[in-house]
């Protein structure tokens, strides 16, 4: 009994030593540092009813003044809740984790056997020896999966954060772009109405009446298409934002964010994306997580279980019988091989995936870049020459309208001129405004065009290679 005694002994100090706890924040201040660096928010994970009243609170507050697009995101990361649910991702990592590190329960059988005045009571109580030997590579799985985790909670925060900013500046742009569709109209109707009535005087032909009514026409289904996007981008923020339908009465600023004086010139923008983004970060994770299960697979292959513990016997008149019992698997029909197999070829899919997202998101920092710098180009162009100069002309028609050396109809489709080029110089800023932020997701967060469909899962890159 005594070698049983000192194997039990080193059992339970193998198994107090190795037993993981609960953290107290779940792991989830990695997430916030993740995230701060890379939107300038702090994410909240709302789990005791103390945080939800907290964040209730805040989010009142916010909705009580004009949203920015910080403070956007920031509503965005306390009341979205899809995201909240993504985070609850980080628990079940947690526990996994915790469970790695905890020695399965021991197994405790029971057997009553009779006959001929005769009882025959056999007991036992298993342990399970191979998860005992195998639990610090067991461990070191479960710790790169929770650290996955972590990356994926960051990864769903970033791409809330940046789907919010997006459409936020669309919902400014499209609100602002009403009222100039709106002047537009205006325009146009007056024209209209005047056209008729010189018309019905005989002095204006019936085609070019015609023709004032028919630009009638299409600016006021142009006005009504304008309306219905503002509604449809306003919808779009309201669901990032996690609002409801007492809350739908948020403001908007009236114009977007002015253009900055320079663009951007990031440096060494590839190597930042190697470097900090989330998806490359996450790809990198999995391949190594799934190399430490590969060796796990290899440590367990030919015996998957081994049990080992106490065993008892009694029988009517006779004394009590002690002894051990072991529980072996033994590998006559399945050597393992197809268990290696697999293990291997995802490991392999794994480094393969790790090279494809480093190639997709070298590729997508270029291509954003390049969509940002035109953004700005033409922003600048349009604030810089275009708007200007078309308010020289207009104040020059007005003059020679003033001397009567234009008609009306002439000072009315400048104005309306004037007008189409003020709202490109809205969608222009908006434009740019909007690629500013796919080229800082690009750079540090994830693929500016992944939708929520495409968001990689890290339980799911990880789970064929845990098999074992």
């Amino acid at each position: 009994m005594r070698p049983l005694k000192r194997l039990a002994a080193a059992g339970a100090a193998l198994f107090l030593a190795g037993c993981a706890t609960v953290s107290p924040d779940g792991g989830f201040g990695t997430v916030q540092q993740l995230t701060k660096e890379r939107t300038g928010q702090t994410a909240t994970w709302q789990r005791p009813d103390a945080q939800a009243d907290s964040a209730k609170a805040r989010v009142d507050e916010l909705l009580q003044q004009p949203l920015t697009a910080d403070s956007a995101v920031e509503l965005a990361f306390l009341n979205n809740k899809g995201l909240q649910a993504s985070f609850s991702e980080l628990g079940i990592a947690e526990s996994d984790l915790v469970r790695a590190g905890r020695l399965r329960n021991p197994s405790f059988t029971f057997g009553r056997l009779s006959g001929n005045g005769a009882v025959e009571i056999d007991r036992s109580i298993l342990f399970d020896v191979l998860g005992l030997l195998t639990m610090p590579l067991a461990k070191q799985v479960e710790q790169a999966r929770f650290e996955q985790a972590q990356l994926q909670a960051a990864f769903e925060a970033v791409g809330v954060a940046a789907d919010t900013r997006r459409a936020y500046f669309s919902a400014v742009a499209a609100q602002e772009l009403v009222k100039y569709f709106g002047q537009v109209k205006e325009a146009a109707q007056a024209s209209s109405e005047l056209a008729r009535r010189m018309a019905h005087t005989g002095n204006f032909s019936k085609l070019t009446q015609m023709r004032e009514q028919a630009f009638y026409a299409d600016a006021t289904a142009q006005l009504a298409r304008a309306q219905h996007q503002a509604v449809a981008e306003r919808e779009r923020l309201t669901r990032l934002l996690g609002l409801g339908s007492d809350q739908l009465n948020f403001k908007l600023p009236e114009r977007l964010p002015e253009l900055p004086k320079s663009a951007v010139e990031p440096k060494d923008a590839e190597q930042t994306a190697m470097d900090k983004r989330l998806d490359v970060l996450m790809a990198k994770r999995s391949a190594d997580a799934v190399a430490k299960s590969l060796g796990l697979t290899k440590a367990t292959r030919v015996v998957n279980v081994l049990n080992f513990g106490y065993a008892n016997r009694s029988q009517t008149g006779e004394a009590r019988s002690n002894g051990y019992l072991i529980e072996l698997e033994l590998p006559l029909f399945d050597f393992g091989v197809a268990r290696l197999l697999r293990a291997e070829a995802t490991y392999m899919q794994a480094v393969n995936r790790t090279a494809q997202v480093a190639i997709n998101a070298q590729s997508e920092v270029r291509e954003s870049y390049s969509a940002y710098r035109t953004a700005f180009d033409l922003a600048q162009h349009y604030r810089d020459e275009v708007v200007p100069l078309r308010k020289r002309i207009s104040e020059e028609n007005l003059l020679r309208y003033n001397g009567m050396l234009i008609s009306v109809f002439e000072l009315l489709a400048d104005s309306r001129e004037q007008v189409s080029s003020i709202t490109g110089y809205v969608e222009a800023l908006r434009d740019f405004w909007v690629t500013d932020t796919n080229l800082q997701t690009a750079l540090t967060g994830r693929s500016p065009d992944a939708s929520a469909t495409e968001r990689p899962s890290a339980k799911a890159a990880l789970a064929a290679g845990g098999a074992h």
